[in-house]
């Protein structure tokens, strides 16, 4: 489980303010992230390494689950009494992904494709990074726009 962080546990004026600019910086994390993977890698690599695909449909699922709780905090305040804990449940449901794919499905992406078609994706990846959307919460107790920040930096920021 994943210790909430000690700006939940505060009562200053501007915790909540904090909260939300934490949870915008994940938000648009995730949305840069899921665009890029859904957009440009899943579909090569599916196409390259047909037999990943299993592995890739279940990511697709993942990404869903994730936007599905991005869209949801994006809509709420963080005095909502389900913030922090619909924050945690996403954070650990995106850790688990890239525990996965890191420890599991990258090391047969790689063994399926050459080290040329891999930097050639990167490359269109960062390229797809650019044309992401960033999802922006309408609450004005949040910021409106969030720098991207790797996804590594997820539990880092919330705990």
């Amino acid at each position: 489980m994943v210790p909430q962080h000690p700006i939940a546990k505060q009562s200053r004026p501007n915790a909540r303010v904090e909260k939300g600019r934490i949870v915008d910086e994940i938000i648009e994390a995730l949305t840069v992230h899921t665009y890029i993977e859904n957009e440009g890698m899943y579909p090569e690599v599916r196409d390259l390494a047909p037999d990943l695909e299993d592995d890739i449909l279940e990511s697709y699922e993942e990404h869903h689950v994730a936007d599905v709780l991005v869209v949801e905090l994006a809509a709420m305040s963080p005095d909502d009494e389900r913030f922090d804990a619909k924050t945690t449940v996403l954070i650990e449901s995106v850790e688990h992904h890239i525990e996965e794919e890191e420890q599991e499905w990258f090391p047969k992406v790689r063994e399926e494709l050459g080290s040329k078609q891999l930097q050639e994706m990167g490359a269109r990846m960062l390229e797809l990074r650019d044309k992401a959307p960033r999802l922006r919460s309408p609450s004005p107790t949040r910021r409106p726009h969030a720098p991207h920040i790797p996804c590594g930096r997820l539990r880092r920021l919330w705990a």
